[in-house]
């Protein structure tokens, strides 16, 4: 058999290569392998090319959330924000590197807000924008390099054969500013926005050429009122329902992604990484924005009248206990008055006579005190009571408790406590404390602060001396805020609430969180004794202190009390004549639904007087007619019914008014004359029959039926002189009609 041919050397050789070729590439694949699995599981490289790449790709914008309101209770803004717009360009943007797009647009965006804002011609806004670019886009030569003259082989052969074969080549950096540079001369509204972004570069912008800066602006729509209760935050101070409930109103900002679509364009990106801005939570208030008003605009003339230091003003409904007017005003250096502290939360000083309705409740509630009770007060002079004299600031005979109390007696007060707390002065002290005048009653986050309160034991409390100063007013300090808080008590039949000055959290028209009020003390003493001190109060209106701005009226009844006290505190002496005048009332007496306290602090000489009655009442009296005047339930309503129903009198005067409204009232008006002026009879069927007076200078015309201001006008245009009483129409007249007068001749009309 043939032998098998062995292979030869150069087959051989080609095996070997063949099988290095094959051990190659299954190296190379097996690192290749490798490497994609380190690059998936344990390498960082790819997550931190990601990432870059990322970034360059990505961007994040924060979406700024819209701040809550403050609102009043009827919903009336008191603090609102309004997005406020600025576009700021970024001139050094990769989209305005082509100079003549950019000349183009801006050219015409010139043009365009020029025409908008009418602030300066469009010249103007072209020279700014091509400035700004000029500024912030700029070319410079960084050096000369050789570069091959030619692309291709065969032409770079052609080159060198020439002895071409390289050129110089000039080379550039671009400089880009991206410092943001706005572009209208002011902030703008949404509304205004909506409008702008579709001028040109404005237009086509996706987020690189400029950006659209957001602020939201505070606006204060009642202007400076209430400033100190609504607040402020930031560098002008913290303080007030901005800063309590500074993250109620500030609500959560956004999120949102923005991905590069091409040079100098991005656009928004919708996903699930995206968060959408929340708004702050509307906070109202208790405040009433038209008393607030009064309450200010009746401090701030009282002020400026009496050149007083300081004063608030505050208005509680009863029984919810809502502050629906807290006024502060204090002189500023200017001399005008500005609201600067909240002095109702925090001017804690010593009361005074208002004071001494705690001590009345402790007497008849506590000590069983009858109101008939009396006491010498020493007409004026100096009585000795404990270790320390008493004097009151005006002369009185001996008063029983009732008239003390009307005529804010010192002495009395004083020697009625310490007689009937002398040897257990501590349960007086319990008793205060029973009322709650030795905590805060509420709205600490608001800079309420607690009073100073002497107890037996503790260094402030002398015996025989605190006690009495504590009969009328003195060595105990509290803010107004808890006098007006005591005196609600004894409206609200005994029940003392806290002041709320927040009523509730809405998003919206829904109501997130709601404050309901909060009692205090339940009942402050039995309803006995609750009869008389409301009775020793009324008097204060009708024969006492208060008596020169409410005993005349006929409307309404009020209780309160007045007060006046000296100032030591801080290095100032009782002898440096600085004083606290208070007047806090309540009204309607019978039925009281407001109470509303006065405070004012001034010194001696400033003004034309000191004394709580002289410096508050005015004020008082105006908030209290505003009040009752705006009340539509105190008055008589028209009911509405099947039948006709008219008037059964009408008034007499002149004939031509009288037509023309019983003409509109009455189904028919019956005269003998058509003008001059008449009396008026109304049959049962509802016709008006007017009868002409007798024209006759010299005789008495029947004025009977006449309103006040129609007699007095007939009669004292005949001479005569008119004196009145009552309200209503004339039913008598001293003078009977027809009797002949002459001029200066007195005649007396009783109105019913």
């Amino acid at each position: 058999m043939p032998q098998p041919k062995e292979n030869s050397p150069i087959k051989r050789d080609i095996l070997f290569r063949v099988h290095l070729l094959y051990a190659a590439f299954i190296l190379i694949a097996a690192l290749v392998f490798a490497r994609l699995i380190w690059v998936q599981l344990f390498s960082t490289e790819v997550a931190y090319n990601a990432e870059r790449l990322a970034g360059r790709i990505f961007s994040e914008e924060i979406l700024p959330a819209r701040r809550g309101n403050i609102l009043a209770r009827n919903g009336e803004p008191l603090a609102t924000s309004l997005f406020r717009y600025q576009v700021e360009v970024d001139y050094g943007s990769e989209g305005f590197d082509s100079l003549r797009t950019f000349r183009e647009q801006s050219d015409s965006l010139a043009k365009l807000l020029a025409l908008y804002f009418k602030d300066k011609p469009a010249s103007a806004y072209a020279r700014m924008m091509q400035r700004e670019h000029e500024r912030r886009y700029r070319v410079v030569y960084r050096k000369d390099t050789l570069v091959p003259r030619s692309e291709g082989r065969l032409a770079r052969w052609w080159d060198r054969l020439r002895g071409e074969e390289f050129r110089t080549e000039k080379l550039y950096d671009t400089l880009r500013d991206h410092t943001p540079v706005p572009l209208f001369p002011r902030e703008i509204d949404y509304t205004e926005w909506q409008t702008l972004r579709h001028y040109p570069i404005l237009n086509w912008n996706m987020g690189m050429t400029y950006h659209l800066r957001e602020r939201d602006e505070r606006i204060y729509p009642q202007g400076e009122l209430a400033r100190r209760t609504i607040g402020k935050m930031g560098d002008q101070g913290n303080y007030g329902v901005e800063y309590v409930f500074r993250d109620t109103l500030a609500g959560r900002p956004g999120l949102a992604r923005r991905q590069r679509i091409a040079r100098g364009f991005s656009g928004r990106i919708v996903d699930g990484e995206n968060q959408e801005p929340e708004n702050g939570l509307d906070v109202v208030t208790t405040l009433d924005v038209e008393m607030q008003d009064v309450a200010d605009r009746a401090l701030r003339r009282q002020l400026e009248r009496e050149h007083a230091l300081w004063g608030t003003a505050l208005v509680m409904e009863v029984e919810t206990g809502d502050l629906l007017a807290m006024a502060n005003l204090s002189r500023t250096r200017s001399g005008g008055y500005a609201e600067t502290t909240n002095r109702a939360l925090s001017a804690r000083m010593e009361p005074g006579s208002t004071f001494k309705l705690a001590a009345l409740l402790a007497l008849v509630d506590d000590a069983g005190m009858d109101l008939d009770a009396t006491f010498d007060t020493g007409n004026g002079a100096r009585v000795k009571v404990g270790r320390t004299t008493v004097q009151d600031s005006h002369g009185l005979p001996p008063l029983n408790l009732k008239d003390a109390v009307a005529h804010s007696s010192n002495v009395f007060f004083a020697r009625a406590v310490y007689e009937s707390y002398k040897d257990h002065p501590e349960r007086y002290v319990e008793y205060l404390r029973h009322l709650h005048l030795d905590r805060t009653v509420g709205l600490e986050e608001f800079g309420s602060v607690a009073p100073i309160f002497p107890m037996p034991g503790m260094k402030i409390w002398y015996p025989d001396v605190t006690l009495v100063y504590m009969g009328y007013g003195y060595a105990i300090e509290l803010t107004p805020l808890h006098t007006l808080t005591l005196y609600n008590a004894v409206a609200n039949d005994g029940c003392m609430v806290a002041p709320r000055l927040i009523r509730e959290i809405r998003r919206g028209d829904k109501v997130v969180a709601r404050n309901e009020p909060r009692v205090l003390v339940d009942r402050i003493c039995s309803s006995s004794s609750l009869r008389k001190v409301r009775e020793c109060l009324e008097e204060v209106g009708t024969t006492g202190t208060a008596k020169q701005f409410f005993r005349d009226t006929t409307l309404f009844k009020i209780a309160g009390k007045t007060g006046t006290a000296q100032y030591a505190q801080g290095g100032i002496k009782y002898s440096d004549g600085y004083y606290l005048g208070t007047m806090v009332l309540y009204f309607p007496a019978d039925k009281p639904k407001y109470t509303v306290l006065t405070a004012m602090f001034t010194r001696r000489g400033l003004g034309t007087t000191y004394y709580g009655a002289g410096l508050s009442g005015p004020v008082e009296q105006q908030i209290v007619n505003y009040i009752y005047n705006r009340q539509q339930e105190w008055y008589g309503r028209v009911e509405e019914a099947d039948e006709a129903s008219y008037a059964h009198t009408v008034k007499g005067g002149d004939i031509a008014q009288i037509r023309e409204s019983a003409g509109e009232l009455m189904p028919r008006v019956q005269s003998d004359k058509r003008s001059g002026w008449g009396r008026t009879q109304v049959d049962s069927t509802g016709r008006v029959t007017v009868t002409a007076l007798d024209e006759d200078l010299h005789s008495m015309p029947d004025v009977r039926g006449m309103g006040l201001k129609e007699a007095l006008f007939l009669l004292e245009s005949r001479g005569l002189r008119v004196s009145f009483t009552g309200k209503g129409a004339v039913r008598e007249q001293s003078l009977p009609p027809g009797r002949k007068i002459r001029r200066g001749e007195a005649v007396s009309l009783r109105l019913r």
